[in-house]
């Protein structure tokens, strides 16, 4: 298990002020350790993120509310994920990772924990596709249950799952703009058919985060901004933001948290898309009961 960079641990304050109710759609919980341990088959170990960090982190950039999505430091266990959710007095929501064999106790459980949604890995090098029949039999479960599944999926690949996608019974949300890279530029052809797949299909959602991953030119990762441009136009009712905090498994230059708050503002300039991006969608999506 390889240790990773901690985050950054002074955000500058942003300069742009989100609106009130604005989400941070995609952050994450890592341990405290001590009480909850990363999973053994974790192929990272972080530096321990608690809900305390990222409260301090939201307040500091002014978001009101954010959507915590499991990672695979943690698994299938999802304790601190629900601890964070149960001590947020309905600011906070989940997106979980479960096991195969998952009881329907188990996800009312998670349901009534503030989960509303399932993650799935497709990225080759984090071990590639689920098994398939495991993928539609739990899809087939949490449907009747309001919930949507979120897929770490690279655009490269919308293509060979096409035919998934295009009959998915729930909303499912393409994460980190489907990891597509900047250096090859916005004509690429995995980049327009996730352009294709938002204008295309209404189930179909997108995270115009994780900038720093797709990015060619490095800090403060501008060169995403056509991008996320792009995907806004494609489909802005159907657009998700979030930090990625606390960034795990960075390569490159580590994120400083206020300068994305400031990124969002120049990927959007348009005040009323950037209050329905912030705001109304993550509401219609997470907070709807």
């Amino acid at each position: 298990m390889k240790a990773v960079k901690a985050p950054d641990y002074n955000p500058v304050k942003p300069s742009y002020t989100p609106p009130p109710k604005a989400c941070d759609a995609h952050c994450h919980i890592f341990g405290p350790e001590a009480t909850f341990p990363f999973s053994a088959k974790s192929t990272y170990k972080p530096a321990d993120a608690p809900k305390e960090m990222l409260r301090k982190l939201h307040a500091h950039l002014g978001l009101d509310r954010a959507v915590l999505v499991q990672a695979s430091c943690h698994g299938t266990d999802n304790r601190a994920m629900l601890d964070a959710i149960a001590d947020s007095n309905d600011a906070y929501r989940g997106v979980a990772m479960v096991e195969k064999d998952v009881s329907d106790r188990e996800l009312t459980a998670l349901h009534e924990g503030g989960v509303r949604g399932i993650r799935f890995n497709f990225v080759k090098h984090l071990g590639g596709a689920p098994d398939f029949d495991t993928f539609h039999s739990t899809i087939d479960r949490i449907k009747d249950m309001g919930w949507h599944v979120v897929l770490h999926l690279d655009s490269a690949d919308i293509l060979t799952y096409q035919s998934l996608l295009d009959g998915m019974p729930v909303p499912f949300i393409i994460d980190h703009m489907g990891r597509a890279k900047v250096a090859d530029g916005i004509e690429q052809a995995p980049f327009q058919s996730l352009l294709k797949l938002m204008r295309t299909n209404e189930k179909a959602w997108v995270k115009i985060c994780g900038a720093e991953r797709i990015s060619a030119a490095g800090a403060p990762f501008r060169d995403a901004i056509p991008f996320a441009a792009a995907l806004i136009e494609s489909a802005p009712d159907r657009v998700l933001w979030g930090t990625d905090f606390p960034h795990p498994n960075i390569s490159g230059d580590m994120p400083n948290d206020g300068e994305l708050v400031n990124l969002f503002a120049e990927m959007c300039t348009d005040e009323a898309v950037r209050h329905r991006i912030l705001v109304d969608n993550p509401e219609r999506l997470y907070w709807k009961d």
